[in-house]
């Protein structure tokens, strides 16, 4: 009977070549499903980014109810216009004015329009927000851009037309990095060094687009140049307000591929353009020009929210000719989405 248990004992206990081929098992299964986890992830900070994009596209939506326009993506004068509209150029961005209307009110209070943005405080230039951050890419702590500097001088941003763009900082600034850009437009208007260029107050063929400032002894007061819903004659559905902006992989807080979005001294801070030369950017390392363009970490997709309050994922493989009709409000080529 004393050797009864010890035979039990024996007969329930593991071999070393079942519990190898368990641990298999186990390990094969934890590979099988850690794809679909992933997976589950991405989809849910996907989510995250379109909802993200609809709040924004509401708040510039309420921005245009209270204001009767949409808001400038910054002030930048033209070359040869009057003294009275010849100011500013180094303010802060459409960020900033929408933020009382997406429950940010008291940090919107803390910028002053008429004041370049590298003369206010550091506390001020790296407080952000969590919906201006991609989950794909960042959280907004990750996004104060602390200790990240734009060193004092001229940097330059090489278009797919072969022209080359100056941006000029006056001193070594930090600032609060993030995802969403304005559609500023096509190229259509042109990027040759002359006035009626893209990038020029009033000139830009999107909805946010840069705007000279109405200036009182040189000091911006308000801006001159305002696009509203009636001016997007393509129609509200067929044209882009913001999307997704190419950051390059690997690139997260460094200047200038990934700039700081409240600061209006580039364009190509806080929005973007799309069109023939400017496709929606696939190579998630990419810079030069990609860096002036529309672009996204999701796979295969870049999203938009439009000017009718909706949020739409496209092909990051869109063709030009329809991502240009879409960013531009009023070339009499409507197209949609559904097409």
């Amino acid at each position: 009977m004393r050797n009864q248990p010890r035979s039990l004992s024996r007969l329930q206990a593991f071999t070393l070549v079942e519990l190898l081929v368990v641990i298999a098992i186990i390990g094969l299964l934890v590979g099988l499903l850690l794809p679909a986890v992933q997976s589950a992830r991405e989809a849910a900070r996907a989510m995250q980014c379109k909802n993200n994009l609809h709040q924004i596209g509401l708040g510039v939506e309420m921005f245009h109810s209270a204001m009767k326009c949409y808001p400038p993506a910054r002030y930048e004068p033209r070359p040869g216009d009057p003294q009275a509209l010849a100011c500013g150029g180094k303010e802060t961005t459409w960020l900033v004015r929408i933020m009382p209307f997406i429950e940010a009110q008291s940090i919107e209070q803390r910028w002053d329009y008429s004041v370049p943005y590298s003369k206010h405080q550091e506390e001020t230039r790296t407080k952000t927000l969590s919906v201006y951050c991609c989950p794909s890419r960042r959280t907004a702590d990750e996004a104060k851009g602390l200790g990240q500097v734009i060193g004092a001088g001229t940097r330059w941003v090489t278009l797919p037309c072969g022209c080359r763009y100056a941006v000029t900082s006056d001193e070594e600034v930090t600032g609060a990095v993030g995802d969403y850009g304005a559609n500023h437009g096509d190229l259509s208007p042109g990027a040759s060094g002359l006035p009626s260029d893209f990038n020029y107050g009033g000139n830009g063929t999107g909805l946010i687009i840069s705007s000279r400032a109405n200036c009182n002894e040189q000091i911006p007061r308000n801006w001159h140049d305002r696009i509203a819903q009636r001016h997007a004659t393509d129609g509200l559905s067929n044209t882009f307000l913001v999307g997704e902006m190419h950051v390059p992989i690997g690139k997260l807080g460094q200047s200038p591929q990934d700039a700081f979005i409240f600061n209006g001294d580039s364009v190509y801070n806080m929005s973007r353009l799309g069109g023939p030369t400017m496709p929606i950017a696939t190579n998630l390392r990419g810079e030069g020009s990609d860096l002036v363009r529309f672009g996204s970490w999701h796979v295969g997709m870049c999203h938009f929210a439009l000017a009718d309050g909706s949020v739409r994922a496209v092909s990051s493989s869109m063709d030009t000719e329809t991502l240009g009709k879409l960013c531009n409000r009023a070339d009499g080529q409507p197209v949609t989405l559904d097409e």
